[in-house]
Order: structure tokens, then sequence, then C-alpha cells
């Protein structure tokens, strides 16, 4: 963790980097319940001018819809691979064969990243996969370079910020964790002995979500003052902050040069009190101001090479740390635009939404007006209600967290399966918007 220091809690969590790429590219997650098809996607990010995507996994529909597409692409292993693939390179052959070279060579798919990994070592994993990592990179990259492609794809690994601290406030005082230092500092001389850039993901949302003391506006990009003086580099933003923090790790060890990628940055809208949409809108393009105007860092001036987070809401996402991880896109579930954004591409400010998504019925779950507040099966029909629909936009400082018995719930929360029976005592369908804080009662054993 970080020394003591005015911002010393946000060190752990953010990082920015700096490379060249040719425009945004964005993080194309599908952990929803009702994913939209690959083509739709697709046609949606060429029309906002995106020109790159970062993918969790290599699935092949999503992979076939980007052929000819144009689009630069980072193919993912999730973590859960890992142990396969570094205990076998037939395994990673096998991987290489069926998820690059068969879609580069003839689908005619520009894959340039292999992401070995997704913040594998995350404190919070216990070192679950330190030992399988670098292992699984270098098979990789081995099956890479049989087959051809190592000139053209490159291995990374997606890290989250906290691979590295500082013992301050100031980013030349940073280095990387001691737990994983060994590791870290492997993994960094082969991505620099092959050509392969340092990614990591930056969410500087986190650092006022840990905590409530951190100044609000220095997570954005409006010159909060005071700045803090690193030996006459002056920092006014946790990007530049922390993006040079890593600079300086890399710098210390001998590898100053190495190519960064901003693996995910972004800005949640919902699940947390300081997740809406004006702070979304506000961080996303001031970040987008900050790429296109190629200034860079104090320690990196120049291009950076980044992915926003995300493209489109995931329903069915994990709500560990916190109920906003639902809640990153910059669209929401079915690709229609929150706020106005500015992607640097000819169409303006105005994102532009999916075309041709087919909606459900307009179906919400309310209290009855007979039932009763007291009734002792009023909790296990809340808790079966939120299995089947998404309960994050009910938290403390969320969208719908202000309602009460008789309030009225503008916004609207959708029965998001259609295989549960709803109906019983506590709760029904309804055609009109939902009137009751506990909103999604639908439990089907009465």
């Amino acid at each position: 963790m970080m020394g003591g220091g005015k911002f010393s809690s946000f060190f752990v969590v953010f990082v920015l980097l700096v490379g060249s790429g040719s425009g945004i590219g964005v993080n194309w997650g599908t952990q929803s319940t009702h994913p939209l098809s690959p083509s739709k996607v697709v046609k949606m990010l060429k029309d906002n001018g995106i020109q790159k995507v970062k993918l969790f996994d290599a699935d092949a529909g999503i992979l076939d819809a980007l052929k000819k597409s144009g689009i630069q692409v980072m193919v993912g292993i999730p973590n859960d691979m890992l142990y396969t693939l570094a205990n076998s390179v037939e395994a990673a052959e096998k991987w290489v064969s069926k998820n690059v070279s068969k879609h580069v060579s003839s689908g005619g798919v520009d894959i340039r990243y292999v992401a070995v990994g997704n913040e594998p070592f995350l404190s919070t994993y216990n070192g679950s996969f330190e030992a399988t990592t670098l292992p699984a990179l270098q098979n990789i990259q081995a099956a890479l370079t049989k087959s051809g492609l190592s000139n053209r794809v490159k291995v990374t690994v997606p890290l989250n910020a906290d691979v590295y601290q500082s013992s301050s406030e100031k980013p030349s005082d940073g280095g990387f964790r001691p737990d994983i230092n060994n590791v870290m500092l492997q993994i960094v001389k082969f991505l620099n002995n092959n050509g392969a850039p340092f990614t990591v993901n930056i969410y500087p949302f986190i650092s006022l979500y840990a905590d409530p003391n951190f100044p609000v506006d220095y997570a954005f990009f409006n010159g909060y003052q005071p700045a803090i003086n690193d030996n006459g580099r002056n920092y006014d933003n946790v990007f530049d902050a922390n993006h040079d923090t890593l600079v300086w790790a890399l710098q210390k060890n001998g590898f100053g040069n190495l190519p960064i990628i901003v693996g995910e940055i972004g800005w949640p809208t919902d699940g947390d009190r300081n997740a809406n949409l004006q702070y979304a809108q506000r961080f996303n393009q001031g970040f987008m101001s900050r790429y296109m105007s190629g200034k860079g860092t104090p320690m990196r001036p120049g291009p950076i090479d980044a992915y926003l987070f995300s493209l489109i809401d995931e329903d069915a996402k994990s709500i560990q740390p916190g109920n906003f991880e639902r809640h990153w896109g910059m669209f929401y579930f079915d690709a229609q635009p929150k706020y106005q954004l500015n992607l640097g591409s000819a169409r303006g400010n105005g994102l532009v939404g999916a075309s041709g998504v087919d909606h459900l019925a307009k179906k919400w779950c309310v209290l009855k007006p007979s039932a009763n507040l007291n009734d002792d099966q009023l909790a296990p029909s809340v808790a079966y209600a939120c299995q089947n629909a998404d309960c994050t936009s009910l938290g403390y400082g969320t969208s719908c967290g202000n309602l009460d018995v008789h309030g009225d719930c503008k916004f609207r929360i959708m029965i998001q399966t259609d295989s549960a029976e709803l109906h019983g005592k506590v709760g029904y369908l309804t055609t009109v918007l939902c009137f009751f804080v506990l909103l999604l009662f639908c439990n089907p054993w009465f």
C-alpha cells in the first residue's frame, strides 16, 4: 500500500499509459442477459468511428462479425485458462490456431494483441495466478512465433494499477508492489524482449468510491489545485500522476521506454453516489479531450494508446466490488447512448446508438397495494426478484435510491428474464412504472 501522503489511497488503484494509437478503442464486454447481435455492435462501432476493440475472450461469433471491418482487435484469454496454457505448449498452440491464426489468415480479422489473463495480480486474488501468468504468456508467445504471427500479433497482460505503488504522493517514488516485484520484472523484461506493450487498467472513480476524503476534482481534468510538484513536474489530476508513477517504476528497472497501453479507463453511471451521468460525461469527455490533443503526461509527452471502459452496460456482471460494476457503459443495455460524447470522429459530438434492436415487452414488477409490509415473506421475495433482475440502481446514492413506500420510481427496471413464474401475494406484473422502493417482488412460491 501507499505510504503517507495527501492522496495516498488513489495511487494503488490507477495508472496512465502512453503509446502510439491510431484512434480510441473500447472494451466490449458480453456479460449480459440479453446480448446484442455482434453484427449490430460492429456496425455501431463503425458508426461511432471507433477503430479498436478489446475483448475479454475469443468469441467466434464476435470475431466473425469483425471480419473486414477495419477495426483492430485485442483478443482476451480469461484467467481460468492460465493454468492450462501455462502447463501445456500444445494447448497454447491449439488456442492460437483456433482463435488467432484462423481469423487472421483466412477470416480478415485485424488481430493486433493477445491479452493473456485479466488483472491476474489483483491483491484480492491472493496470488492465485502468480505462478501461471508468466508461463502462459511465454507459451502463447511461442505459439505465435511458431505460427509466423509474432511480428504482427503481440502479447500483453492487462494489469490492474495495484501492481505498483508509491511511498509518497510523488510519482517519482513509484515502484512495483513488493510481493510481486520479482514476477513483474520478469514479465516486463519478457514484454520488452518481444516488442510487446505494458497494459494497465485505470480507474480514478475507485478513489472516490474507496476514500470519502479523496478530492473529487482531482479525479477529473480541470486543473485541480494545489497541484503536486514532483521535482518541477506539476500534477493537477490523478491520471497524469498515476501514469508517471508507472513510468518511474519501469524506468528505475531499466525499461523506461516500454510502450504502455491504457487497457481500461472510464466512469460508471449508476450503482454509487459518485456514479452518475454527469460525472461520467465529465470524466470521459475530459479524457477524450486529453487523448485528442496528443499532450501526454509530464514524463511521457505524446499520443496515448487507450481503450475506454466500456462500450455497453452488462447486467449479468458480478457486482464485486460494487453495484456500479454493471453500469460502466457509454451505452445502455440496448446500445442507446447515455450522454453526449465527442470521440474525435467526423460525426461530431454525439454518440450513435445501435439500430434495429428488438425490445422485450415493457413489464414491471411492483408491490401489490394489498401487500403487508410486515409480511415475513417480503425479504425472500426481494431476494428472489433481484436474482432475476438488476437491482443495482436501488442502493444508497443511486438513481433510484431515494424511493419510499409511496414514491414514484421514474427509473424503469425491467424484469430481465422470462423464465420465472411471476405471481403471488407480494408482487404482480404491470405495464406501468414501479411505485415502491422495493419494486421487484416476484416470488413464484406463493
